[in-house]
């Protein structure tokens, strides 16, 4: 996101909550959305499309969904903020819970023969990771993962950072031991062996995967609520939500 957006004004687009927004949903309607839709498409043609407008605790302003994110604008339609909504009174961080709710994956759907699959003591939790071979921060997380207790995890490798880390999915996937290959390059940088022959690694699968789950980096974090973390975490974050997702499935 340009820096422009953080602060944008886009005039013009004649908003008023009165009467346009479902008394109960909160929705606008869907002349004004296609109005807010076609304006900021003409005036911040660099923004996401705008998929859905609604109304926001706060009076006058107004929540847009476009794609993953969330945007707020003022009710005539001057300003366009990019951050996120703290409810002070509880401490809640509305933005991210709304995140949470756009973005989520069902992880139970998610093609587990296409990933590398290990568990630690009962594996009763879930954890999947959209990782390639030569991401740093992905090394990092590894190592941050292996400190976790009680859990099952299902890493998509994805060769996005070049030809190299295409070839390593496919080195990887097609060792004898392709778990144990994994986090010998990931822990302790042993190339593994190139691969010979065809053996069906699911590296365009996964790609086609990330692509339409918005994987837009790696690496990327699914918990078993279906809640993502973007970027690397250290293993007490990685607990945390981890233990927050458990509690929401009853796990």
């Amino acid at each position: 996101m340009k820096p422009i957006f953080r602060s944008l004004l886009a005039a013009g687009l004649c908003l008023s909550l009165l009467g346009v927004a479902d008394a109960q949903s909160g929705e606008l309607s869907a002349a004004q959305l296609a109005a807010i839709k076609q304006k900021l498409a003409q005036r911040l043609p660099d923004l996401p499309p705008v998929d859905s407008a609604r109304t926001s605790p706060i009076n006058g302003l107004i929540e847009l969904k476009a794609g993953s994110s969330v945007f707020y604008a003022d009710a005539a339609g001057e300003y366009l903020i990019e951050g996120h909504l703290i409810e002070t009174r509880s401490q809640r961080n509305l933005t991210e819970e709304r995140l949470d709710e756009i973005n989520r994956v069902d992880v139970a759907n998610l093609p587990a023969k296409d990933a590398i699959v290990w568990k630690s003591g009962t594996g009763k939790r879930r954890l999947v990771i959209f990782a390639d071979p030569n991401c740093g921060y992905c090394k990092q997380l590894e190592r941050d993962v292996q400190k976790l207790k009680d859990v099952t995890v299902h890493t998509y490798l994805i060769g996005i950072l070049g030809d190299d880390s295409r070839a390593k999915v496919d080195n990887l996937w097609c060792s004898r031991d392709r778990t144990q290959a994994w986090l010998d390059w990931m822990l302790q940088g042993v190339t593994p062996p190139k691969a010979l022959g065809v053996c069906g690694s699911p590296g365009q699968r996964n790609l086609a995967l990330a692509q339409k789950l918005r994987v837009n980096g790696t690496p990327a974090i699914f918990f078993e609520d279906g809640s993502r973390l973007p970027g690397a975490a250290n293993a007490a974050t990685l607990e945390q939500r981890m233990a927050k997702a458990s509690a929401k499935v009853g796990g």
